[in-house]
């Protein structure tokens, strides 16, 4: 890539690192394998990374409400959120923390996203409801009510 050179030095590291954040939130694990691709080499990555969580720069749980309301802005529900969080590498304990906030209404959640999406209302027919009901299992809603 154009003769790019690796992170080398902690400065290199930690402005690449604030670079990433000014973006976005991101997760520890998030925001290590995006510099362990720009070559930043481990020893020096997690001693930044330490730096970065103690100077309250990189924050998992901020990551994680942050993610939280958004996405749930777009439709999506907790079971959802919760493997997606898993897969950025967001402890169980956070998300378990910010799923039961009483700041969200899942179950009202699940009923906007429903009528939105499907205005009419519930199908009688056996597969527009599995279809129905697919849609509301990949939004993160399995066992949720919408009538």
């Amino acid at each position: 890539m154009f003769g790019r050179k690796g992170l080398e030095t902690p400065v290199a590291i930690r402005r690449t690192a604030l670079d990433l954040l000014a973006r976005r939130e991101h997760t520890r694990l998030e925001l290590q394998r995006k510099l362990r691709q720009r070559e930043a080499p481990a020893d020096l990555l997690e001693v930044e990374l330490d730096r970065l969580e103690d100077d309250g720069l990189l924050s998992d749980e901020r990551f994680c409400e942050a993610y939280v309301h958004a996405r749930s802005q777009r439709g999506y529900g907790p079971q959802r959120l919760r493997q997606e969080m898993r897969e950025r590498g967001v402890a169980e304990h956070l998300i378990d923390s910010i799923l039961r906030d009483e700041v969200y209404d899942w179950s009202a959640l699940a009923r906007e996203t429903f009528h939105k999406r499907f205005p009419e209302g519930e199908a009688r027919d056996a597969r527009e409801r599995a279809k129905q009901l697919r849609f509301m299992q990949y939004r993160g809603f399995a066992g949720y009510e919408v009538d």
